[in-house]
């Protein structure tokens, strides 16, 4: 990145290891630390309220609450095991409803049914849907209808 000119903004561990991060403390410091050492200035991503978080925000690093458009959760606000058939929100407009109450109330509705707090910074949505493209401009125009606007972190320097 540097020979190109190029700055990193932020690190998000992806698939396994995201998961793993969440749930245990152990990864979650190891992680965190070595974002730390490479440039306290990055901003760390991890799954909101999420061991991930708690180990980045321990050690001084500016974090971003994630949550997903198109995952179900738990009622302990983890994502709903991909095991499990209805893990995945196929709809659309269930999607974007979900995403919109996560920024206006700050809550998720859990797939047993409780409403659950759920503090979103960034918003995962998956690329290899087969609507993707279409998917990606329904959640914008849900969000800016909404009253938000969609921008990138700003890192501290």
């Amino acid at each position: 990145m540097r020979a190109a000119g190029l700055r990193l903004n932020h690190v998000k561990p992806h698939g396994a290891l995201y998961n793993q991060a969440a749930r245990d403390r152990v990864l979650a410091d190891a992680i965190a630390s070595a974002v730390r050492d490479h440039d306290p200035g990055l901003i760390l991503y991890g799954l909101a309220g999420g061991a991930l978080i708690e180990a980045g925000t321990t050690l001084g690093l500016q974090v971003a609450h994630e949550a997903f458009a198109e995952r179900r959760y738990e009622a302990d606000a983890t994502l709903t095991p991909r095991s499990r058939e209805d893990a995945s929100i196929e709809s659309v407009a269930e999607s974007t409803s979900q995403v919109v109450r996560m920024l206006r109330d700050g809550t998720v509705i859990a797939r047993t049914g409780e409403r659950i707090a759920l503090q979103a910074d960034s918003i995962c949505l998956h690329g290899d849907r087969a609507d993707a493209a279409g998917f990606a401009q329904a959640l914008h125009a849900a969000i800016g209808a909404a009253g938000f606007t969609i921008r990138a972190p700003d890192r501290r320097a």
